[in-house]
């Protein structure tokens, strides 16, 4: 370094000092490099989307019969970034949150927390995700015992440049599929062979995701639209009358994964509320090493489509 510099140089304390006091002054002589707008490492250019992923909070949830849980949440939260702008201070989404955490959550509440964190950090698109595992007691076929089902939920909320807000659902929902095929199979070698033999069946899931406008639609909606399309919805407390039953309701609803398909197509279409929806369903074979896959959607202009991504459907391995 030579010794001039050798000389003025100033070895630092390296110890933590437990006695500052942070006043405003301290406080405003703090460099902030993310407010330069004269270094942006690899050229100016817009973001479309940066935030914070995985930052978790207890909140609240009404639910459809007026009572409230509390769940545990899972929060994405994120912001278009302008070309001119090198960061969005990640702390301020995590703030808003806090300033709400003792809300009982909806979308309305949602939204709120959108605006404000768009217009605090100077954005021109925002979008939360929320995601839950939400429980619903479920009553056995015919034991009449009861037990949660727990539903993975996500709920997305965006608001873009034009001050549009889009509002989706996506739920999670596992049933079983028993092969028509395999089940006439079945029938045939009893009958024709004398010849015991059962059809293949698979635990089966569909990601339905909804899209909604000024009319809610509570999970549960879904869920009961789920259960009424499909009517195999696996089960959570067993006793032999109710596995015996389960053997039944299976034979009596034999669908391959296009037959699901355009069952809850048929059901999400007739929901009034409901503006637009996308299912994605996986059929785990029993019979192959491989899973049966299908994508559907209500098909009006500008809505959801049906590409969707490797990892949603490696997503949905029961």
């Amino acid at each position: 370094m030579g010794d001039t510099h050798a000389n003025a140089y100033r070895q630092p304390i390296y110890e933590y000092d437990k006695s500052l006091v942070a006043d405003d002054q301290y406080k405003d002589s703090l460099p902030d490099i993310q407010d330069t707008i004269y270094i942006i490492d690899g050229g100016k250019r817009d973001i479309e989307h940066v935030g914070i992923h995985n930052f978790k909070l207890p909140l609240k949830y009404a639910r459809r019969d007026g009572g409230i849980s509390e769940l545990e949440t899972s929060i994405t939260g994120t912001v278009s970034l302008d070309a001119e702008k090198r960061g969005i201070h990640m702390s301020r989404i995590v703030e808003q949150f806090y300033e709400y955490k003792d809300s009982v959550f909806n979308v309305d509440q949602i939204i709120n927390i959108l605006k404000d964190y768009k217009d605090k950090l100077g954005s021109f698109d925002a979008r939360i995700l929320l995601n839950i595992s939400y429980p619903i007691l479920q009553t056995s076929l015919r034991s009449n015992r009861e037990g949660y089902q727990y539903y993975n939920v996500t709920f997305e909320v965006t608001l873009n440049k034009l001050n549009e807000f889009r509002k989706i659902i996506h739920f999670d929902y596992v049933y079983s599929s028993t092969c028509p095929c395999s089940y006439e199979l079945s029938e045939h070698a009893r009958e024709y062979r004398g010849v015991a033999a059962t059809p293949h069946a698979q635990r089966s899931k569909s990601r339905v995701s909804v899209e909604f406008g000024k009319e809610f639609v509570w999970i549960e909606d879904i869920k009961d639209i789920c259960l009424d399309a499909l009517k195999t919805e696996v089960q959570v407390i067993v006793k032999r009358v109710d596995e015996q039953a389960f053997a039944e309701l299976n034979a009596v609803n034999t669908k391959f994964v296009e037959d699901a398909s355009r069952l809850l197509y048929s059901k999400l279409n007739a929901c009034e509320s409901i503006y637009d929806f996308k299912v994605v369903l996986s059929h785990l074979e029993s019979l192959h090493p491989h899973n049966a896959i299908a994508i559907i959607v209500k098909g009006i202009e500008d809505g959801f489509t049906g590409t969707t991504s490797i990892e949603e459907l490696n997503s949905l391995i029961c």
